[in-house]
């Protein structure tokens, strides 16, 4: 059970009290589906999938994010049973073995449920929760703390010419009306992210991290997911597997910008990076 306590940033993740205020977290991607955009399937794996998530707290991963469903553009949905039979094993296993928080991301309430079921102590929830009914009830009765992103459409269809009239302002609404409701529903700690490349095009992209500063008036913490995104690949012109560099341009640009939480696949590069952009914050 995730015991909640939010004064100003300060929360409780089962046993691990954070002041997401102090200094810039990090949150270590873990795929563990067949067709990763990042990884292609490489921790798909039960035993190469705890490897990697000790490698990640090893070098030093505040939290870890479980995923059993690609949410890449242009991907189908997983089955629900299949969804759980990815992401349970695993969260039993390391919340055993580790206090480091885990999250799970889904938009899928008997997900949710299970991971909690097993461990997890935090929902990431692309869809905002949007998308499942029951998924505020699953949250509030395991006392769990959630992450509330944006995103426009599907990860089907969430490319397909996305447009907004001022992106900011719209995201900004949408995340403070999400998460008003989310706490009127008895959800204590609420974390929001505005979705980098979940239905946005490049603009949409660098405009939000330009002014991510505007999305604080919501009063929870902002956790942000630029790490190795398309976006990157458009400016520079590369594949997936050679946006480090951009990647730790961008998570430097988002923490100088207001971030409280990095989510990222190469942990340890950037909890390089973030240590240096902290030290640059006036």
């Amino acid at each position: 059970m995730n015991t909640m306590i939010n004064q100003g940033f300060r929360f409780r993740f089962g046993s691990v009290m954070y002041d997401l205020s102090s200094r810039t977290h990090i949150m270590g991607v873990l795929n563990v589906t067949p067709d990763s955009f990042s990884d292609g399937g490489k921790f798909y794996a039960l035993e190469s999938a705890l490897a990697r998530a000790r490698e990640m707290v090893d070098q030093g991963a505040d939290f870890l994010d479980i995923g059993g469903e690609s949410t890449r553009p242009g991907s189908d949905p997983v089955p629900l049973e299949e969804e759980i039979r990815r992401v349970a094993p695993i969260i039993e296993r390391l919340a055993k073995d580790m206090t480091v928080p885990i999250s799970i991301d889904t938009y899928k309430a008997k997900v949710a449920d299970a991971a909690l079921n097993s461990g997890a102590v935090i929902v990431n929830d692309i869809t905002g929760l949007t998308f499942d009914p029951g998924m505020v009830d699953v949250v509030v009765r395991h006392h769990a703390s959630v992450v509330i992103m944006h995103m426009m459409g599907t990860p089907k269809t969430m490319q397909q010419d996305p447009h907004y009239e001022d992106v900011t302002v719209e995201i900004a609404d949408f995340l403070q009306k999400q998460a008003l409701k989310a706490r009127k529903s008895g959800v204590n700690q609420i974390i929001i992210d505005p979705g980098i490349g979940f239905g946005k095009k490049l603009e949409h992209n660098l405009e939000l991290i330009k002014r991510l500063a505007e999305l604080r008036r919501s009063g929870c913490p902002l956790l942000i997911g630029p790490s190795r995104k398309s976006f990157i690949g458009m400016l520079l012109n590369l594949p997936v597997d050679q946006r480090l560099e951009g990647t730790a341009a961008a998570v430097t640009a988002c923490i100088l910008n207001g971030a409280n939480i990095i989510r990222v696949h190469d942990v340890m590069e950037m909890k390089r990076v973030a240590i240096i952009a902290d030290a640059l914050k006036t």
